[in-house]
């Protein structure tokens, strides 16, 4: 029970992949969840399923993260119900493949909002709060395409990330006198029904084949390390982007 009554916060929640992961995995070690989506009835029912499994309440809303006033909303009602935030966790994120020479403006904005400015709003939605209590733990998605690239219509995913990446740095740099924490993690290739839509089989293929470790990752891999990373046993550790790829990229 690493976060026994503990409130978190995740964005992204409800779908099949990573988002989801790391609200069961929380809920597991004893945190009190808020569960975000922009979906309108799969935070309510993973909330609804998630109270009658632990026995507690959880929190499930409708939420566009790339919303100011909505994520606002969101903060504020998990304050009005468990009267702080311990943990934020910023995982909404959209991709959309688009060459960099066709690639219109509203796809450009569409990623760029999805992934960047989500985590920008909620961030700055929870700081308040954190540093008057002068605690707080904050984990950012980010991806290895941050790092290096993508030649399969990726620019603006591959900007979002990078960007990502830079304002977890300078917000640990900022909070950190605060006692709050703000770390990233830069997934490989995570796999979810949701990427069948984007991205051909022999992608699938090809990446195994480059993974030292043999297989793509599961959204279970990165919600144990989103779990260390909010833990006590990560308490010394700020600023940092943390690759996850099964050795597909060994960042240095």
């Amino acid at each position: 029970m690493k976060l026994q009554d503990q409130v978190a916060i995740v964005t992204a929640a409800a779908g099949a992949g990573i988002g989801q992961a790391i609200v069961r995995r929380f809920a597991a070690e004893g945190a009190h969840v808020v569960i975000s989506d922009a979906h309108a009835k799969r935070p309510v029912t993973l909330a609804e399923e998630l109270s009658r499994e632990h026995g507690r309440e959880f929190l499930g809303l409708q939420v566009d993260a790339t919303n100011k006033a909505q994520v606002e909303q969101m903060v504020q009602r998990t304050l009005d119900k468990y009267g702080r935030v311990d943990i934020l966790v910023n995982n909404a994120g959209i991709n959309k493949l688009e060459p960099a020479w066709e690639m219109s403006e509203e796809t450009w904005d569409f990623v760029i909002r999805t992934n960047l400015y989500s985590t920008f709003y909620c961030t700055r939605a929870v700081l308040p709060h954190m540093v008057q209590r002068r605690s707080g733990k904050i984990v950012s998605l980010a991806s290895v395409a941050g790092w290096i690239g993508s030649n399969d219509g990726e620019a603006h995913y591959c900007a979002a990330k990078a960007a990502v990446m830079g304002y977890t740095r300078a917000v640990a740099a900022e909070v950190g006198k605060y006692g709050i924490r703000v770390n990233a993690i830069a997934p490989g290739l995570i796999y979810n029904e949701f990427l069948r839509r984007i991205y051909p089989d022999e992608m699938f293929k090809s990446v195994e084949k480059r993974t030292p470790l043999g297989r793509v990752g599961k959204p279970e891999d990165i919600a144990n390390l989103a779990l260390f990373l909010v833990s006590d046993e990560s308490s010394f550790i700020t600023g940092e982007v943390m690759c996850c790829s099964g050795g597909l990229y060994m960042h240095a």
